[in-house]
Parts: structure tokens; C-alpha cells; sequence
């Protein structure tokens, strides 16, 4: 019997080791019982390819080494690295740790040997990658596939003016067709039962409605698709030989070839979010370095000499995009050195800029500007924090609301005829993509999961964008040795711990059990781990303990999937709805005495922090503008973040406007409003830097201001943390943090909206029943 990874047999891409499914091409396992697939690196895959020829044998570190990393000098770490990842993904879900390890036996002074059964599996079907005719510059220095040749479709030539004549007839059959197929349709549902897979042998396969064309360790970010979709360009982290830390701009061609940098930041600096010219021809992209100089730069698709066109420096809020005649870049509000509260546009030959004259409120951020295919308007991303989409016309006037979701947007970009806005959001665990019609704000699920960061080509609807699938486990961290400790054992998202007042009680936020849930244990007996019924927590923000550690408030989501705020008591699983009389509610926490502060949504878009009278649901004082509150009930304040600033501002609970004062204007960041928490030693922060992507500080209030209390613990320096949650205690943090992460490019034709298949549909059959006609 012939060696199925032999050389001389086709490759195959699916192979069934164990119990588990490996797809050598997306480099992914599934496991039974696991909550999805788990993608390993390019090197795992080798390893795996080489112990799957001689399952029950050993393979040699040395051969290993030798034929997984050519023409290099690797390590015995990088393989123990690759070995470690196999064992994770073959231990998810039902087989456990504990399998996983058994699946890959190591040799002492030996080498590995996979003990388990391996069987070649029919390969799934492909996704055809288009023949796209490129006409961008920068394709010429990346040769595409030999056999792409340019499909020519056949031109009808015209045979007189008869077909008017049978135009009538045409119609009339096509309601015929129409008619006995929906009759066909309805019947053939009715008589199958449901689920059934008519004329199948077997199960189908799962195919993917996208590619994923870029390989290789780290992240891949923010996608921006050629005019004509061959090529992608995006912010490449830990891959092209670059650091851990830091990122570069390269691009590719859309049929997943190699990638090349054409953008070289200095060892101090990152490169990202680059933007295609309309002609092809460049590329613009942010730098920033690690002493908070920022610069917007110009390079040739092609690769070469770099040209800076813009300052940004200092700024945490940077987003632009080119005019569609190429003539100037479009900017969104802007913070740093160069403040600008609103859309902007700059000549990138002269410098000048150019204000662009609407209406807004003091304070409102305009995030990630985009002008529509059709030149009439532009859409942007109002306070992205807590945003929704806007559209304002092209040469200024009154903007209009598009969704009302009030939540942190991943990505946008407009769909080729304009009616329609696509954007990434994360529901429950995952981020998804959407469809809004800019006529109605109606919402479409496109159907991706685990995406976000949408890049669109108006020319022929193909789509690029960010295809991430992370796994985050809670870890309890000693704050004076740095010691770690997973807290619990999951294959699936853990985020958003919040420590009770009595330091014995956490919750947190899983879909560790498929649905994404509310779980609380206590930590003197983790075994007693639970989820509580009939809760679906809101992603926004986290839950709030009450003084006492007997109850907590927390945002939910409804059957209509609209938020609201939920009372639990953990230990007994009582849950009691609050009838908040706000317009849109985002956050609640126990104010002093019977007082309930909420964070709600105003009908221009913004926010405001309210104080209640939960027995009576009287509102009291109202701050304007906050997006996260806590009450610091050691000193009797209430504390918040505001999305408009960096920094954080107290308050008396009454929210007088004369008892606000400004404690900070750095800390915390606008997009890190919900990494803080307050204890009664004072507020601990977590954040990032380019050295340390998860540290934690310690501050004190001291004379109304923030006070360092620590120079700031680095948790770990390659090991991103969730933005959304922390515990502290004098003593320990608890935090979430990634237990296997990195991001690739996905890329596929923009997935269309029912109604306009039907009527795309019925217009080419009109257009061919006119041909063959005439």
C-alpha cells in the first residue's frame, strides 16, 4: 500500500488523526465536542505532515528539524513550541489535555511519535479564486497564477428589431417559470422532513462562503482591496521577518501568494492602517513610534522611497481614506498635537487642509470616514466607543443616523451601489458582519463568523477582511511575584471578570458551554463553577457588584435583542428585570443608598450618566458625554470615563456639575474607557505599549489627581489582554488574556441580499431571453 504523504500521491488536504479532522490547508483541527476549529502555525503543519507519513513511528528531532525549517538554524524550542500547539488542538473539546498529550508521545532523546490511527479523507470543496483582469501598476511586480487567463464572456451581436415583437412572449413565460418553480419549491419543502439531506449519501461537507489568503504566524490587520480586488495590502504583525511587537505594511495578491513589505518602519515604530489610491498607483499608511510621534506617509504600491504627508502626533484617534478622484485624503476627527473635532480634508502635494462644513454637537468624534460609490455622500462612525454609523452629504448639511446600536464598531466599508453599509460588530463572543440599508437602518447577518474589518471593491463587489479567532482564558496573577494561575479550564472565551466586594465571589462572561453565558463560582471552591439561567449578557460593558457582594447589575439582552439591565443574586440564581424608564441603556451600577447610576443613550447619538431613585425611578442629576461609571464607595464618589477625552473625572453621587473634577487627562485611554477598576487602595489600569501588549498599573487619588503608585507590571510582553473587564485587589489581578490568538485575511464576493439576487436574477435572464430572441 502506497505512503498517503508520500511525494509521489497527490497531496491530500483533509486527513481524519484520531478523533479529530485536520485540514492541511486552512491548517485548522476540529476535535468532537470542541466549540469550533482550532488553526495552528504553518510549522505545526509540517510536524504534523511529517509524523503523519509514519503514524507509530518515531521521527527524529533532528529529521524534524531539518525538513520542517530548511536552510535555517531553528532551536529545539521551536519545535517543542510546534509539538505543544498540536497537543492543544487535538486536546479540545471532548478528548481533554490530558488526550491531547497522548495523541503526540514523546521519545526521550529520541525524537516524537504520533500514536493514533491517520486516514486520508475526501477533500472538501474548493472556492474557486476568480480570474480577475488587473489594471493596478503594483500587480505587475507580483506575477499571478500562469493559468489566469482573462475569461472573455461572448458579445450578442444584433439580428434586426424583431425582438420587441416576442418581448411580451418572454414575459409571459417567465411568469410561468417563476410561478411552477415556487410551486416546485413549496412542495418539495413540504414533503421533505425537516433537516433532511434529500438525495444524499451521506453528510455533506462544510465548505466556507471565503478563502483565507494569508499564511503565518501574528496578526494580519486592517485590509485595504486594490480598485480592482487583485490585490490586498494590510498591517502585517510577526510575519516578513518582523518583531513580535511591531508591524509593517505589505501586500499580496489575492490568490494567496507570498507577501512583500513595501513599507519599512524603524525599529521604534509600527506601521498600519493603509489605504489604497484610487489609481492603484499608492498607498497611504500611518506610522507611529514609541515616543508618541505619529506621521502619515505616502509610498508606491510597488515598494520604494516613503514621502510623509501629515503629522498626527500624540494622537489616539487616527482614521482616512482617499477621495475617490484621488485628489486628497479624507480624515475623521483627529486628537493629539493637531486636534480637529471635525472631517477634514488634506492635499496631500500642497499640505493644506480643508474643513468640511456640517452639523455636530461639542464633543462628537467622527471616526473612519468612507465616500460612498456614488460620490453624494460620505458615512463615518459617530463616537466609535459607543457608536453607530452616520452619513452626512458630500458637500456638507445635516447628517443622518443610520443604526441605532450604540456599540464599539469593527471596520466598515460601503457596498458598490451605495443603498447599503457594511461593518463588523461583536455579538455575544464573536464578531460578525452586517449589512444596513442606508434607507431603513434595517440589519442583515452576512452569514461570517469571527470577522470584522470589511474591505469592500466597488468595481466588482469582491470583499476582503479580518478573519480573527481567539481564545481568552481568566488568570489570577499574584501582584508581587507575577506568578500566573488559569483560573478555569475552557476551549472557548473567557472575558470581563469582575471580583465581588468580599474578594470570595467572581463572575465572568463564556460561551465555554456553546451559548455565551453568565458564570459565577467562588474561588475558595472553583469546582462549584455555574452558569446562570436565562441570562445573556451584553459584550459592552461588564457587571457591577453591589457593596454587599449579594447582588450585581449587568446589561442583557432581551428575545428582541435590545439591552436592558438585570439584578442577579449569583448564589441563589434570582434574576429580576429593572424597569429603567431610559431611552437606550448601557450601563448601571449601585449608587449610595437606594440611588442606581445608568449610562444611557441620547437621541443625537451621545450619552449620559443618570442618578435614579430605584424606588421610584425619579432621575436626579446627569452628567453628560460619560462612558463608564463606578461608585467608590470607600470615599463616597462616583468615578467616570468620557467618551470624548482620554482620562478620568470624579463626582459627587449627586452629579452636581460643581462637584466634577478632572483627575487625569491620559488615563484611561477612550479605547481602553472599560480596563480600569476601583478598589479602596485606589484604581488599577491595564493597557498596552509596543514593549508590553498587557500590563497593569497601580494609581492613587492624591490631591484630587492621579498618582502612579507603580512603575506598571508587564503581565506579559506578546500576550494581548481583552479590553473589556479587570479585577484587582491589592494583592492579586484577575484578567483576561489570550490563550491562543492571531488574525489572517479572508476574501470572498460580497454576499448579496435576497431581494436583489431575485432581481439581478431576473434581470440576466430578461437580457437573455432579448438575445436569444433577437
Amino acid at each position: 500500500m502506497s505512503d498517503p504523504m508520500s511525494p509521489d500521491v497527490p497531496a491530500p488536504s483533509r486527513l481524519r488523526v484520531g478523533d479529530g479532522v485536520v485540514d492541511l490547508s486552512t491548517r485548522e483541527i476540529s476535535m468532537p465536542g470542541a466549540r469550533g476549529a482550532r488553526r495552528v502555525t504553518p510549522k505545526a503543519i509540517g510536524v504534523l505532515r511529517m509524523l503523519a507519513r509514519v503514524p507509530g513511528t518515531v521521527v527524529g528531532r533532528g529529521e524534524l528539524l531539518e525538513q520542517v525549517w530548511p536552510d535555517t538554524l531553528p532551536t529545539d524550542d521551536v519545535l517543542t513550541q510546534a509539538i505543544t500547539q498540536l497537543r492543544k488542538a487535538f486536546g479540545a473539546g471532548d478528548a481533554g489535555a490530558a488526550a491531547g498529550k497522548r495523541y503526540i508521545e514523546t521519545i526521550a532523546k529520541g525524537g516524537y511519535r504520533l500514536t493514533v490511527e491517520v486516514e486520508v479523507l475526501a477533500s472538501e470543496h474548493d472556492v474557486q479564486a476568480m480570474a480577475v483582469r488587473t489594471t493596478d501598476p503594483a500587480f505587475q511586480a507580483v506575477p499571478g497564477p500562469a493559468d489566469a487567463t482573462p475569461v472573455h464572456l461572448p458579445v450578442a451581436s444584433p439580428r434586426g428589431g424583431n425582438w420587441r415583437r416576442w418581448l411580451p412572449v418572454g414575459l409571459a413565460l417567465l411568469l410561468v417559470v417563476v410561478a411552477g418553480l415556487g410551486l416546485w419549491t413549496a412542495f418539495e419543502t413540504a414533503r421533505l422532513p425537516a433537516g433532511d439531506a434529500s438525495g444524499s449519501a451521506g453528510p455533506a461537507p462544510v465548505s466556507r462562503p471565503y478563502r483565507l489568503i494569508t499564511a503565518g504566524e501574528g496578526f494580519a490587520l486592517s485590509p485595504s482591496l486594490s480598485p480592482d480586488a487583485s490585490m490586498v495590502a494590510y498591517s502585517a504583525t510577526g510575519r516578513m521577518g518582523g518583531s513580535a511587537s511591531s508591524s509593517a505594511i505589505v501586500i499580496q495578491t489575492t490568490t494567496s501568494a507570498v507577501p512583500r513589505a513595501v513599507s519599512r518602519p524603524p525599529p521604534d515604530a509600527s506601521d498600519d492602517l493603509p489605504a489604497w489610491s484610487p489609481d492603484g498607483r499608492e498607498i497611504a499608511f500611518a506610522r507611529w513610534h514609541a515616543d508618541g510621534a505619529c506621521r502619515v506617509m505616502l509610498v508606491a504600491a510597488t515598494g520604494g522611497d516613503e514621502r510623509e504627508v501629515a503629522r498626527c502626533d500624540r494622537s489616539d484617534l487616527l482614521s482616512f481614506d482617499w477621495l475617490p478622484d484621488g485628489s486628497g485624503l479624507l480624515f475623521g476627527t483627529m486628537t493629539g498635537a493637531d486636534e480637529a473635532a471635525r472631517l477634514r480634508i488634506l492635499d496631500p502635494v500642497s499640505g493644506r487642509w480643508r474643513a468640511l462644513d456640517y452639523a455636530g454637537a461639542p464633543g462628537d468624534i467622527d471616526y473612519a470616514p468612507r465616500v460612498s460609490p456614488d460620490g453624494r455622500w460620505i458615512g463615518f462612525i459617530r463616537n466609535p466607543q459607543m457608536g453607530d454609523l452616520w452619513r452626512v452629504p458630500i458637500d456638507g448639511g445635516a447628517p443622518e443616523q443610520i443604526t441605532r446600536l450604540g456599540a464599539e464598531l469593527l471596520g466598515w466599508d460601503w457596498t458598490p451601489d451605495s443603498t447599503g453599509m457594511v461593518f463588523g460588530l461583536r455579538v455575544d463572543s464573536e464578531a460578525r458582519l452586517y449589512r444596513a440599508d442606508v434607507a431603513g437602518g434595517a440589519l442583515v447577518d452576512l452569514g461570517i463568523e469571527d470577522a470584522q474589518a470589511p474591505s469592500i471593491s466597488t468595481r466588482n463587489g469582491m470583499m476582503a477582511f479580518v478573519h480573527r479567532q481567539p481564545r481568552f482564558g481568566l488568570y489570577r496573577i499574584d501582584a508581587h511575584t507575577g506568578d500566573w494561575q488559569r483560573l478555569f479550564a475552557s476551549a472557548g472565551r473567557d472575558a470581563q471578570p469582575t471580583l465581588a466586594p468580599d474578594g470570595r465571589q467572581i463572575v465572568f462572561t463564556s460561551d465555554r458551554a456553546g451559548r455565551f453565558e453568565l458564570w459565577w463560582a467562588r474561588l475558595d471552591a472553583p469546582d462549584a463553577l455555574r452558569p446562570i439561567e436565562g441570562v445573556r449578557p451584553d459584550t459592552r460593558q461588564a457587571p457591577v457588584w453591589s457593596p454587599d457582594g449579594r447582588s450585581l447589575l449587568l446589561t442583557a439582552l432581551g428575545e428582541d435583542n435590545l439591552p436592558m439591565i438585570l439584578e442577579v443574586e449569583p448564589a441563589s440564581g434570582r434574576v429580576e428585570r429593572l424597569e429603567v424608564p431610559a431611552r437606550q441603556v448601557a450601563q448601571a451600577a449601585f449608587g449610595p443608598d437606594h440611588s442606581l447610576l445608568i449610562v444611557e443613550g441620547t437621541s443625537d447619538g451621545g450619552t449620559r450618566l443618570v442618578s435614579y431613585d430605584r424606588r421610584t425611578w425619579r432621575r436626579g442629576g446627569s452628567i453628560d458625554g460619560a462612558s463608564q461609571v463606578r461608585y467608590d464607595a470607600a470615599h463616597d464618589r462616583v468615578l467616570y470615563t468620557r467618551i470624548d477625552a482620554n482620562g478620568l473625572w470624579a463626582a459627587a453621587p449627586d452629579l452636581s456639575a460643581e462637584s466634577i473634577v478632572r483627575l487625569d487627562d491620559r488615563v484611561p485611554t477612550r479605547w481602553r474607557y472599560r480596563s480600569w477598576s476601583v478598589d479602596a487602595a485606589g484604581i488599577a489600569y491595564l493597557d498596552a505599549t509596543t514593549a508590553c501588549w498587557s500590563r497593569i498599573t497601580r494609581y492613587r487619588v492624591e490631591s484630587l489627581k492621579l498618582a502612579a503608585a507603580d512603575t506598571g507590571a508587564c503581565l506579559d510582553p506578546v500576550t494581548r489582554s481583552a479590553t473589556n473587564g479587570l479585577a484587582a485587589t491589592q494583592d492579586e489581578w484577575f484578567v483576561s488574556l489570550a490563550s491562543d490568538d492571531g488574525s489572517a485575511i479572508g476574501f470572498m464576493p460580497l454576499p448579496m441580499p435576497a431581494r436583489k439576487r431575485e432581481a439581478d436574477f431576473l434581470a440576466k435572464w430578461l437580457n437573455l431571453m432579448r438575445n436569444k430572441i433577437s
